[in-house]
């Protein structure tokens, strides 16, 4: 009797421990999360620095919602959680600025607007005007309600006056990204993307750079989320971003540097 209480009493124990080291060791690995809304023509930069970042910083897990940057402007205004913001442009900072969203914000990048071509197309092009020729039957463009480089390019074909006679050809897209996918798989004759997505495609080829005079300027500004959880680790990445070993990532996938 008494061996079977012995043995009732270890295994109790034993239950015990194994209940509550597990625990320990979850909290202990326990890692904090910084969610970044960014710009999806920052994905590749970001997620090359989000490798280096988190081994020096194995406490950190970056956590990257890549879209629109209109459409990411519209979740933080609607509560999603995030902690950093980059835009692919001023007016959706601006709008989270005004609206008491963002607090430390800052000019980090710069970019420019093509028009890509697959990159087996026989098509020479030397102004976006060309654009109302038989050879371009669908052109692609970002929604320029949602998304800047659409924005960059309505004001562009607006400019030289074509905007409305290329309507039936347009061919929206939710982000620049799929722009790109739609020039490569054949979707679209052409798309405007910024240099930067171009130059990660081997299935497209730039037939035209878009000149800086007939659209805003092209700025990338980065936010810390005032609402963030996590405001001291936001922070430190938000820092980092600014660094040289950040922007000679962002450099080296055709970014300009703001400053």
């Amino acid at each position: 009797m008494f061996k079977k209480l012995a043995m009732v009493a270890m295994t109790a124990v034993l239950a015990l421990s194994l209940s509550v080291v597990p625990e320990k060791q979850v909290q202990a690995a326990g890692k904090t999360e910084i969610i970044v809304s960014a710009a999806a023509s920052l994905q590749d930069s970001l997620d090359k620095i989000a490798v280096l970042y988190e081994k020096q910083h194995p406490d950190i897990d970056l956590v990257f919602n890549y879209g629109a940057s209109g459409t990411l402007q519209k979740q933080i205004e609607q509560g999603a959680p995030a902690d950093l913001f980059f835009s692919a442009g001023d007016k959706q900072m601006k709008a989270l600025v005004d609206g008491g969203l963002i607090s430390d914000n800052a000019e980090l990048l710069k970019n420019q607007l093509v028009l890509v071509v697959p990159s087996d197309a026989k098509t020479s092009i030397s102004t976006i005007t060309q654009l109302t020729d038989k050879a371009f039957k669908k052109v692609a463009v970002g929604q320029p309600e949602s998304v800047p480089a659409g924005q960059y390019a309505q004001q562009s074909l607006t400019a030289k006056k074509v905007w409305d006679t290329l309507q039936s050809k347009l061919v929206f897209a939710k982000d620049v990204r799929q722009v790109l996918s739609y020039v490569e798989t054949g979707n679209a004759d052409a798309g405007f993307v910024y240099k930067t997505d171009a130059l990660t495609s081997s299935k497209v080829k730039i037939v035209l750079t878009v000149g800086a005079h007939v659209h805003k300027a092209i700025n990338y500004p980065v936010g810390i989320v005032k609402d963030s959880k996590h405001l001291t680790e936001a922070k430190a990445f938000y820092s980092y971003v600014k660094t040289k070993t950040a922007s000679d990532i962002f450099t080296s996938y055709g970014f300009k540097l703001a400053q």
